[in-house]
């Protein structure tokens, strides 16, 4: 599907056979001009929507004919079955291929549900493929970062489930690898697939495009595979990869196939800084032809997806030397695209961060019922978490579903809060992408909406960005999110009522049945008072607690006994000492 949004509230979507190039231009007398470009006969659905309403007989179809492209289709399925269940105190693995990778620049950690992290061992298993190993302390989805020369690698963060996987599906599957963004004709163009948190299902790949392509498929080790595709010639080739019939996050994945690079492996760069670049300031390379023959090209990605031609000038008269020129406008990870006649020189695209850190996304945490469920017709919340990362970067939420759930933020302590409203019960997928094309921990998340509504004819996507800014735990004092609730909490003992000078009082606090949070026993009395002499909270067992203190002057005292910031049934207490 194509699509285009412009300034007004005006956007359109196009689907059909082929994606369609979409171009809009304004008109002095206030009418915009649409013009598109399908490149396959067919019906093509077009929607035009202003502030998120259809217009008065949109969705339109519309039948392109023509005759139809020598378009080659190769098919490829294979059976994926559930990885092994994996239990605390056991050795976990999870296996990876790092192409062009250096085993002594490699880290590794892993986060547990609580919020514990530790390094892993990682295993050089040679030809670039590496076992993460690990050993938990408890049950649930732990968060594995990792890292080549202190950059993510693509797909990290991982999830690993220890325990039985409760949730599978296709959304639970991510394919990485340079043959997933760009390919050359003769060679085998790879990447990899990740299965681990998908559960059991049929995994298909469709590779279309001007000519066949040979698909080759290995499966390497439980919950990873790398496949790879050789196609014979040039063109733009469409990789579909689906799972149990539906397609995993980002596909389909449209991959520009050059020819041989021949001259292109020659030319190399200079003073190409890969890190500390300002927003604003204009960074600048030189591009060493090396013999090489042909005409240059350079174009710049930011973390938003916003493309940028970067300006190129010849430095001397023998043209073998260009300067290449950009001025950055966003912060966050950045990637510049060096081609020779249109084949990308060697390391292209060159990854570049710009701001003062490297945005991780292994350190941003969505959280909220929102990512899970809820209704149509009303807001639905969630938060991400933004304080632990140490670079201001780009933050992009993306929702696909049955109807078009517009998205608001806003900005508060621990980061940005999101609100969405469908108008359709079914499932939608929330992306959350941190610092460019990286998903966070979990993301995509399958949100179930229940309620009333008509499902559109198609799948709707909305798309919200936030620049965000850096955030420190000073910015709002953050605390641990918990799921607990203080009404279930139960106490017992003489020392809630009563106490007596100089001797220890005692009282019991039960919360077994509340969740996790924190337990604050706290005691003032009467006005000119002095403050209580002791307070002692011990965990006895079971998360229950023997609490005591000591008070050493006559009155009437009050006794707060809070579970996360809720008093407990019966507090504050009235304690009598005599």
């Amino acid at each position: 599907m194509s699509t285009y949004s412009c300034y007004g509230g005006l956007s359109l979507s196009i689907e059909g056979p082929s994606k369609a190039d979409i171009d809009c231009k304004d008109r002095p007398d206030g009418s915009c001009g649409v013009s598109y470009k399908p490149t396959q006969p067919g019906t093509y659905v077009i929607a035009i929507k202003f502030a998120d309403e259809h217009v008065p007989g949109s969705p339109f179809n519309c039948k392109i004919g023509g005759v139809q492209s020598n378009k080659e289709e190769s098919v490829c399925t294979r059976t994926v079955k559930t990885v092994e269940t994996t239990h605390v105190g056991s050795v976990c693995e999870l296996a990876l291929k790092v192409p062009g990778s250096d085993p002594m620049e490699m880290v590794a950690s892993v986060t547990s549900p609580a919020g514990a992290t530790e390094l892993c061992d990682i295993v050089d298993r040679s030809e670039d493929h590496y076992t993460i190993k690990f050993v938990p302390k408890e049950m649930g989805v732990h968060t594995i970062c990792v890292k080549h020369k202190g950059l993510h690698i693509p797909g990290s963060p991982f999830q690993f489930t220890v325990g039985p996987i409760v949730e599978g599906g296709a959304h639970k599957v991510h394919a990485n690898g340079l043959g997933l963004e760009k390919a050359e004709v003769g060679h085998a163009n790879e990447f990899e697939i990740y299965t681990h948190e998908a559960g059991a299902g049929g995994l298909t790949i469709s590779i279309e495009g001007p000519s066949k392509a040979a698909i080759h498929f290995d499966e390497r080790a439980e919950g990873m595979s790398v496949a790879s595709f050789k196609a014979e010639q040039p063109g733009e080739y469409t990789v579909n990869i689906k799972f149990n019939d539906e397609h995993i996050p980002d596909s389909p994945f449209r991959v520009p196939v050059h020819p041989c690079s021949g001259d292109a492996r020659k030319v190399a760069l200079q003073q190409l800084k890969l890190k500390g670049l300002d927003i604003g300031k204009p960074v600048s390379f030189t591009a060493v032809y090396n013999g090489a023959k042909g005409v240059l090209g350079a174009k710049v990605v930011a973390p938003s997806g916003a493309e940028d031609e970067a300006i190129i000038a010849p430095i001397d008269d023998t043209n073998s030397h260009y300067a290449v020129r950009f001025i950055p406008r966003e912060n966050g990870v950045h990637y510049i695209h060096v081609t020779l006649n249109d084949t990308h020189i060697k390391g292209s695209p060159f990854r570049v961060i710009v701001g003062d850190a490297d945005p991780d996304p292994g350190l941003v945490i969505a959280t909220g019922e929102g990512l899970a469920k809820g209704a149509t017709g009303g807001q639905n919340h969630f938060t991400v978490n933004t304080v632990s990362t140490l670079a201001a970067s780009t933050l992009a939420v993306t929702i696909d579903g049955p109807s078009k759930a517009e998205i608001h933020a806003s900005e508060v302590s621990e980061g940005y809060q999101f609100s969405y409203t469908p108008s359709a019960p079914g499932n939608y997928l929330i992306a959350v992408k941190y610092g460019g094309n990286y998903h966070i921990a979990g993301s995509p998340f399958k949100a179930k909406i229940t309620g009333s509504g008509k499902p559109s004819s198609s799948r709707e996507h909305a798309h919200c960005v936030v620049e965000t800014k850096r955030k420190t735990e000073d910015d709002g004092k953050m605390l641990p999110k918990y799921n607990s609730d203080a009404t279930k909490v139960t106490s017992k003992g003489l020392g809630l009522n009563k106490a007596f000078t100089g001797r220890t009082a005692q009282f019991q606090v039960d919360t077994a049945q509340a969740g996790q949070n924190m337990l604050t026993c706290c005691m003032a009395g009467p006005p000119g008072s002095p403050p209580v002499d002791e307070m002692v909270v011990k965990h006895h067992n079971r998360n229950v607690y023997n609490c005591s203190y000591n008070v050493k002057t006559k009155g009437k005292y009050l006794l707060v006994v809070k579970y996360g910031a809720q008093n407990i049934p019966g507090s504050p207490f009235i304690v009598n000492v005599i």
